[in-house]
């Protein structure tokens, strides 16, 4: 029992010799935490130490003071409270040290995440629905295929943005086709927003300063599209500082430079980006081991202050891709070895901006587009070149007035767009199998003009009225069909033709397209609104695939192909909490959309000289709900979204099989996705790292399967009944990213940021298409993924100043 009793006693002993040594060998870190707008201290901070795998802690009194007594040698602080930013620092401790820290308030924090909606917003107090905007600075910190910053993907984390899959040549809006989008860089159409098949966007997010969603109510200013638009800002350079940006990822190398050129007077900014990194697909996929695939964009804006009422602002922007395969299909007759893809488009603009009085103001706009997709088919024997060239030109003319009052905005305008359209020309070069066609070329004007008032009505009752007049005239040279009254158009029902001259008008529409926004507040953090907006389509794409190739046809409405005219309402309750950190919003619609386009079976439209004979006309049904939840401060911020939406079309011209599809009744449309959510959060562990994380989940799209096989003359051959009877698996997906900014540069001119992400984390085989194939006696189903596996990625970017 004694020897127990001394071997305890030296025990203690020992135990507390070495705690006094542990501290008096140590040293005291003491310091304030107050509030950084107030001054006020802070009570009940959490102060934590991490060292040698073991945390300790303590906290802060009601003075705000705190003492903690730590060992030698590099420890790392974190100093937290609820309401607060947190506080992370390093220290080197070989005396007693004093750290006083200011916490700043979330509250008062820049919001970084999404604005939802502009509907309550005090500041600008938009009494519009379905309005999004996107933080650019986010998308940068977002998990991105391939470590590319694409403005497209990080829409499809927004609701009622879907897409067709991971090479969906665009994306689906509130049940719309993608052609049904007016998509604008600095107020010119881009035609294909995409690169490599829909892998990559055309947008330049190093040059881009600000992107705004019009998904509801659209404003009257804008035209010519049925479902949304879509309107990227280029940043306007600096007058007065010279900036270098830049990025190296395994995509594409990008430069991005902004100077003055007179101070205060003349800026030019250039971005360019170059992707010839095309080997790297083959370590991504073995299916992507025969593809060869080039893209590259530019732009550069020039902004020149000629007082302080004139400014004048030009912008060009051009963009190429080159994309070879043999997984496709070649042109038709051609025995082709490879078949490469090509297209570009060449944008310009330019502003000429007026401020008559300090309320009142008037833009005047020049604007021209142009868009050549071409398919090159490369012959087996001869490596003859067989080319397919498309072209879309668009030329604007455009004037708004606006006058800004203190609860009233009210804009006017006018515009005026010139269409110039070869639909196909089809050049055999040496091929002897192959023809020499062209498809009859296609003029067009599209005449508008328009008036908005928004005004507040009182504290609680906001509105837009917008009313917009479009007149759309289909000019010669031309020759229209005439067919027998009341049967689909055909060879067999051709009566007569008429042939119209240069300039002469085949055929003309027209219409008012009014847009309504209401709003009423509850009470000052939330509203609900109401919402109607009447649009008309006069230019479309004619496609028999899921995604546009460019062997889709763009076509103007003509004697026979009608414009879409889309009607769409929409009710929503928004809510803002008192800090403005957190954001709720719920937004239903449902949208009508008459005249749309669909394809007779085995139809083939690309160089056809009367369409109309391969395309039957219908309507659209599409209904949803909107529901979303975003956290926009503090260190964790994001946002969680459902959506429920469904899209129906229906095409029924006659009594014939030929002009119906699944027997008249509706069926499911290409994008029909009825269930969707989006969660993404990024989490910001101070100055030098932050953490990204999205979650994707849809149901998987409709598809026509074949409901069985004939078997004739040695061949097998599908037999299809009912169009988009089938689904494809549900699809879901977890992207990563870890964004590093250099700590060692913080303090100076240049600043590095290191980006890694994991695109598809956890290796979901996604299923973009099931296809079939014969061998032998059987036909066995195929299913085709994109992005079949996890797909690391480093990327980095610099900035100079």
């Amino acid at each position: 029992m004694g020897k127990t009793r001394y071997s305890f006693l030296f025990l203690w002993l020992f135990l507390t010799t070495g705690s006094v040594a542990w501290a008096q060998s140590g040293f005291t870190v003491s310091g304030t935490v107050t509030d950084s707008l107030t001054g006020q201290p802070i009570e009940h901070a959490v102060v934590i130490v991490d060292y040698d795998r073991s945390t300790t802690g303590i906290h802060t009194d009601i003075n705000g003071r705190y003492t903690i007594r730590l060992p030698g040698g590099s420890r790392v602080i974190v100093i937290r409270r609820i309401g607060y930013v947190p506080f992370r620092t390093t220290i080197s401790l070989h005396q007693n040290r004093e750290l006083t820290v200011k916490l700043a308030s979330v509250a008062s924090q820049l919001a970084e995440v999404i604005v939802t909606s502009k509907s309550f917003d005090r500041t600008v107090n938009q009494p519009l629905l379905g309005v999004s905007q996107l933080n650019v600075s986010l998308l940068k910190r977002l998990p991105n295929a391939l470590g590319e910053v694409d403005i497209l993907r990080g829409l499809q984390l927004l609701p009622g943005v879907t897409s067709v899959g991971e090479a969906a040549n665009g994306v689906n809006i509130r049940g719309g086709t993608t052609d049904q989008n007016l998509m604008l860089l600095d107020e010119t159409p881009i035609f294909n927003p995409t690169h490599m098949f829909g892998l990559f966007s055309v947008f330049p997010p190093e040059a881009a300063t600000s992107l705004d969603l019009y998904k509801g109510t659209v404003p009257a200013r804008y035209g010519g599209r049925a479902a949304s638009v879509l309107d990227v800002s280029l940043r306007n350079p600096s007058l007065n500082q010279f900036s270098l940006r830049g990025g190296i990822s395994l995509v594409a190398n990008k430069l991005t430079i902004e100077t003055p050129i007179v101070r205060d007077k003349l800026a030019l900014l250039v971005s360019g980006r170059g992707a010839v990194n095309d080997f790297l697909l083959r370590l991504v996929s073995p299916r992507f081991s025969g593809i060869r695939a080039k893209f590259g964009d530019g732009v550069a804006k020039l902004f020149w202050r000629l007082d302080e009422r004139n400014t004048i602002t030009a912008m060009g922007y051009t963009g190429v891709d080159l994309f070879q395969t043999d997984l496709l299909g070649s042109l038709a007759n051609v025995n082709a070895a490879g078949t490469q893809y090509a297209q570009q488009t060449t944008n310009g603009m330019m502003r000429w901006f007026h401020a008559v009085s300090p309320r009142l103001n008037l833009q005047t706009t020049v604007i021209s587009a142009q868009y050549r997709p071409e398919i090159v088919s490369i012959e087996d024997s001869t490596a003859n070149r067989v080319v397919l060239k498309q072209a879309l030109g668009q030329r604007q003319l455009k004037s708004n007035l606006n006058y800004q009052l203190v609860n009233q905005k009210i804009e006017a305008g006018v515009s005026g767009i010139h269409y110039s359209l070869n639909p196909g020309e089809l050049i055999p070069n040496q091929s002897p199998s192959v023809n020499y066609r062209r498809a009859p070329a296609e003029q067009a004007l599209e005449l508008a003009i328009h008036l908005e008032d928004e005004i507040s009505l009182s504290g609680r009752l906001a509105l837009s009225a917008g009313l917009r007049y479009s007149y759309f005239l289909n000019l010669g040279p031309s020759v229209v069909r005439q067919y027998r009254a009341g049967e689909t158009p055909d060879v067999s029902t051709v009566v007569d033709s008429i042939r119209y001259g240069r300039g002469q008008v085949s055929a003309r529409y027209g219409g008012v397209e009014p847009r309504i926004g209401l709003r009423y507040a509850l009470n000052t953090h939330s509203s609900i609104k109401l919402g109607y907006n009447l649009m008309r389509q006069y230019l479309q794409v004619v496609t028999n695939t899921t995604t546009p190739l460019p062997t889709s046809r763009w076509k103007t409405a003509d004697a026979h192909i009608q414009p879409q005219v889309n009607q769409l309402v929409s009710a929503g309750y928004f809510y803002t909490s008192p800090t403005a950190i957190f954001e709720l919003s719920a937004e239903g619609y449902w949208r009508n959309t008459q005249h749309v386009l669909d394809y007779k079976a085995g139809a083939d439209f690309l160089l056809q000289a009367y369409p109309e004979t391969q395309l039957l006309s219908g309507r659209s049904k599409a209904y949803g709900l909107e529901v979303m939840l975003a956290k926009k401060k503090g260190e964790l911020t994001g946002w969680v979204n459902y959506t429920f939406a469904r899209t129906f079309n229906q095409v029924s011209q006659g009594v014939s099989l030929s002009d119906q599809i699944n027997g008249g009744s509706w069926y499911r449309a290409n994008y029909d996705r009825p269930h969707s959510i989006n969660l993404s959060l990024n989490l910001n562990q101070g100055k030098h790292h932050s953490f990204s994380f999205n979650f994707i989940y849809s149901t998987g799209r409709p598809f026509t399967a074949p409901e069985g096989f004939v078997r004739y003359q040695g061949r097998t051959y599908p037999y299809y009944n009912e169009r988009n009877g089938a689904r494809l698996p549900d699809y879901h997906r977890l992207d990563f990213a870890w964004n590093i900014y250099n700590p060692s540069l913080k303090h100076r001119r240049w600043q590095g940021h290191w980006t890694f992400t994991v695109y598809n984390l956890y290796g979901r085989r996604n299923v973009y298409s099931i296809f079939y194939r014969t061998e032998g006696q059987a036909t066995n189903p195929y299913q085709l993924s994109i992005f079949g596996a996890p797909i690391p990625s480093l990327s980095y970017s610099f900035e100079f100043k």
